[in-house]
């Protein structure tokens, strides 16, 4: 026979204090769990999203970014006439040949630089991404100086306002627009034309070639057609395929270190939830007599007690809910280890996230309850006569 839950949820409630206290300790160990999933799933939505699945990317074989990749003109001319390039409403083929270069740029307000990728482009090749929209100022003029930047960088670098100029080589370009790309890591980047970046920055060719599908469910035919021919010598996948890789590594480590540190502070709010539960053990001996001469069983008994600590642990992963929503949303960066450049993206957290967070809660709450409990459960019934 169980003991009813709503005594567990009693006894919780006639300790508020001691209640608050545990359950915000474990609040605080959810709320840090949450935030290094959110800090990953940040990470790793903002490359991922970067990406369609009805989109081809290709690089050079043997490539693990656009930045070690490198594509020739005829190469990219051969790609652009295939017939699985799907056309744009004005019948051009719709496809992204794209110059990738990392620049070094100073931080805007405090010491130090970072690599920021610079993306030539053809203007018109932007409906093969139409989450780039430019927000202020203008779009860059084709066969000038001009480049848009991306939002998220703005506040992080310097002369990325609009009017400012940045050098290339021997070539002064004005910032003449910014760009939303969706939340995705474009946003981190700065675009150009490519027909006037390549000679700034002496590169010939293009790093990555990307193109609508006409059939997207045929991706793996071209797959093999692609990187069998001898004149390309290219690695196809899907454009959502290629970011997600990237993002892979690093959103895997934030996870796994975001955990180790967790489960450090882990230990120390599972023993203030394990002090809790031996102090109502304590106060509760003549209880615990009174139920085993109404017929429950120690196992009853151990049952119930882990299932109060549970509780008791639920509430603080609730706290630690409510704790880590508002970084939701907040701006921060990394360096994107695939690219050694910065990727700046907005923390996520998600339900899976908050869904996690209350299964670590519990997991504490069963951890930190489970000795007291036993205690609880081999009580002698005539020694629970004589306390209290």
């Amino acid at each position: 026979m169980a003991i009813p839950i709503s005594y567990n949820v009693r006894n919780i409630m006639q300790r508020p204090w001691s209640t608050l206290m545990t359950a915000l300790g474990i609040g605080l160990v959810v709320a840090i769990l949450i935030g290094a999933l959110a800090l990953a799933s940040g990470f790793q939505a903002a490359l991922v999203e970067n990406g369609s699945p009805d989109n081809a990317f290709i690089l050079r074989t043997g490539a693990d970014s656009e930045i070690s990749s490198g594509i020739s003109l005829e190469q990219a001319a051969i790609l652009r006439a295939h017939p699985q390039v799907a056309p744009g409403p004005d019948g051009r083929p719709l496809v992204s040949n794209d110059l990738v270069v990392l620049t070094n740029l100073q931080r805007l307000g405090q010491e130090g630089s970072s690599n920021v990728p610079i993306r030539g482009i053809d203007p018109n090749a932007l409906a093969v991404r139409p989450q780039v929209r430019v927000v202020e100022g203008r779009m860059f003029t084709p066969g000038t100086d001009e480049l848009i930047v991306g939002r998220r960088i703005v506040p992080r670098f310097e002369k990325t306002k609009i009017g400012d100029k940045l050098r290339f080589g021997q070539r002064d370009f004005t910032v003449v627009g910014h760009f939303v790309a969706g939340g995705t890591a474009f946003e981190s980047e700065i675009f150009g034309d490519q027909a006037v970046l390549s000679p700034a920055f002496d590169r010939e060719g293009f790093q990555s070639v990307t193109f609508r599908m006409r059939e997207p469910g045929r991706i793996r035919e071209l797959e093999k057609e692609l990187e069998s021919d001898p004149r390309l010598g290219v690695q196809v996948q899907t454009e959502r395929e290629f970011y997600a890789s990237q993002s892979r590594v690093l959103a895997t480590v934030i996870r796994i270190g975001g955990v180790f540190i967790t489960l450090i502070i882990a230990v120390g709010a599972m023993f203030g939830a394990m002090n809790t539960m031996y102090a109502a053990v304590g106060s509760r001996t003549r209880e615990i007599a009174v139920l085993l001469t109404l017929g429950f069983t120690p196992f009853s008994i151990m049952a119930s007690f882990i299932i109060e600590s549970v509780l008791l642990a639920l509430v603080g992963g609730v706290l630690g809910i409510l704790l880590a929503l508002p970084i939701n949303g907040i701006t921060t960066s990394t360096t994107n280890w695939s690219s050694f450049s910065e990727v700046a993206f907005a923390f996520r957290v998600t339900p899976l996230a908050a869904v996690i967070g209350l299964a670590f809660a519990a997991g504490m709450g069963v951890i930190g309850g489970f000795f007291p409990a036993l205690k609880a459960a081999r009580q002698p019934l005539a020694a629970s006569m004589r306390a209290g």
